[in-house]
């Protein structure tokens, strides 16, 4: 059962806080956000204006897919992190 667009934001917004508050993930979470993004998207309930918040989120997932080390790379987006989970809760 697909997920409906408040709770894909709710889930973005959770992993990127969990980033933020415990400066460490996984490559399942990267990917995961990168998915999540994706799907959110090319909804059209999805105000436009977090359209370009959300390419950089997607942009943060990816490279932490493949970086060699992912805790470095979510130490190094802090200020990326709170500002997008401030952007996500603004949205939901």
């Amino acid at each position: 059962m697909p997920l409906n667009h408040e709770y894909q934001m709710q889930l973005l917004r959770d992993i990127l806080s969990n980033h933020q508050v415990d400066c460490c993930g996984s490559v399942a979470e990267c990917e995961q956000l990168e998915r999540l993004v994706k799907s959110l998207m090319v909804n059209t309930n999805i105000n436009e204006n977090i359209k370009p918040v959300l390419e950089e989120i997607y942009r943060y997932g990816q490279l932490g897919t493949y970086t060699q080390n992912l805790d470095e790379h979510i130490t190094a987006h802090q200020q990326d992190l709170s500002s997008w989970v401030s952007s996500v809760n603004q949205y939901t």
